[in-house]
């Protein structure tokens, strides 16, 4: 992850300790824009993010820059990234980088540690793998949180072996809308660890507090319907098959 002492070079930590305080600085630090994205359609800036003796680089994406989708009417763009960093994190998947909703420059937005993406790793194959317990439970979250988007860009493999993904904002639709690059378990049996992740994920919806996490930022039929999904996960045991009705790839692929 981009993070340093102001000035100095990456700090070391626990993981847990690293999460805690890329939060606190994305809530609480100064933003500064260093430029935008071009290739986003919506508003994403990239910047530094400034306090308490650290310095990191961030994307900023304000909900002044979001574009209307007809499919998803309700709440913003950015309020649905928060959300799945908030079902990525309970579940213990992680496959989110550190998110917080935050006023900025332009306005409200959110805000999400930049990761430092490791360019050796050749990403379309990566994409077409089928072996990589990494990406497969990536396959398992996007179902999850009925992912409209999953392209290959979006994936974040690092140099120290973590797979990130970003661009979530098209997420968490009532309807089944699954679109992404991530078919080739599709219909295979859930592994052990993804069925241990869906049960952690039921419990938390049904009492232990991340359905009210999630209401900020989603509606009330979406969290139903984001917690049925994983109820027939859980039935079903097998990776859901592409929808009859709705592209199941996203295109441009990449």
């Amino acid at each position: 992850m981009a993070e340093a002492a102001a000035g100095g070079s990456p700090i070391p930590e626990e993981p847990a300790a690293a999460e805690a305080a890329s939060l606190d600085l994305l809530e609480s630090g100064e933003i500064e824009v260093q430029g935008r994205l071009v290739d986003a359609s919506n508003a994403t800036l990239y910047c530094t993010i400034t306090g308490n003796g650290r310095q990191a680089v961030c994307v900023y994406k304000p909900v002044a820059g979001e574009r209307p989708l007809w499919d998803f009417p309700d709440g913003t763009l950015a309020g649905r990234e928060v959300a799945a960093y908030a079902v990525s994190r309970a579940a213990g998947w992680d496959v989110v980088p550190p998110t917080v909703y935050r006023d900025g420059p332009f306005g409200p937005g959110m805000c999400q540690l930049w990761i430092d993406a490791d360019d050796s790793v050749d990403i379309v194959e990566l994409a077409r793998s089928g072996s990589d317990p990494r990406l497969r439970q990536m396959a398992v979250f996007d179902a999850v949180i009925n992912n409209a988007d999953r392209k290959i860009g979006h994936l974040l493999p690092t140099a120290t072996g973590q797979l990130y993904g970003c661009d979530h904002g098209v997420c968490f639709g009532t309807e089944y809308k699954l679109r992404t690059v991530l078919w080739q378990w599709r219909g295979k049996k859930l592994t052990p660890a993804a069925l241990a992740a869906l049960r952690s994920s039921q419990e938390l919806l049904a009492g232990g507090g991340l359905a009210d996490e999630l209401a900020p930022w989603l509606t009330r039929a979406e969290i139903t319907a984001t917690t049925r999904r994983v109820e027939m996960l859980l039935e079903h045991k097998v990776h859901p098959a592409p929808p009859h009705d709705w592209p199941a790839v996203p295109w441009p692929p990449i």
